[in-house]
């Protein structure tokens, strides 16, 4: 057996969280979950702690908005399974910080390309058992209507961007609907 990317896409509440941690979690062995969502309201703090209290002891939580590659790389062969859930809200967090700034494309491409690279560097796994599974979690975003404001729609171009890099380099790839999994990408090993 080796190491796998899979990437797991759907609508807001599709089920794709669900799906991707019942997967991640019928692996043996210690997990990664790295949450990139903040906790800026009551509302989240709470739903954070619901989420974390769900996944069980088998699961160690790093909460990280934006260097999720560098949290990969230091991670990534400690465990089993690393399961990165979502890359839109990294996205949306890396967007919010550069929104002022005169690099912000440069910023956007150069953190989306360490992700890349990082996940295509995943497969080489220093556990004894020689294999890891990477699982990423994104929305898909590009279904719906043109946003009516610039901000809205370079974050969903940015977005399609992003996910189609990481279906590219993934050995599988998922479409949850309707909490509905629909494998459409698989690399033979």
């Amino acid at each position: 057996m080796s190491s796998k990317i899979i990437f797991i896409t759907g609508g807001a509440r599709s089920g794709k969280s669900s799906f991707a941690l019942n997967e991640a979690s019928k692996i043996k062995g210690q997990k990664a979950y790295i949450a990139t969502a903040e906790a800026l309201d009551s509302e989240m703090k709470k739903r954070i702690e619901r989420h974390k209290k769900g996944r069980g002891n088998d699961w160690d939580t790093f909460e990280e908005p934006i260097k999720i590659a560098d949290l990969i790389k230091t991670v990534g062969d400690k465990y089993k399974v690393v399961l990165v859930d979502c890359l839109t809200l990294w996205l949306s967090n890396i967007l919010t910080r550069a929104q002022n700034t005169e690099h912000r494309t440069q910023i956007i491409e150069d953190n989306i390309q360490r992700l890349i690279d990082v996940s295509k560097d995943f497969s080489v796994c220093s556990l004894g058992s020689g294999f890891c599974n990477l699982y990423v979690v994104s929305n898909e975003v590009g279904m719906g209507i043109v946003p009516d404001n610039k901000l809205a729609r370079e974050f969903r171009d940015w977005a399609g961007f992003l996910n189609q890099k990481i279906a590219e380099t993934a050995d599988e790839v998922y479409l949850v609907t309707a909490g509905i999994p629909m494998r459409i990408k698989e690399r033979k090993q």
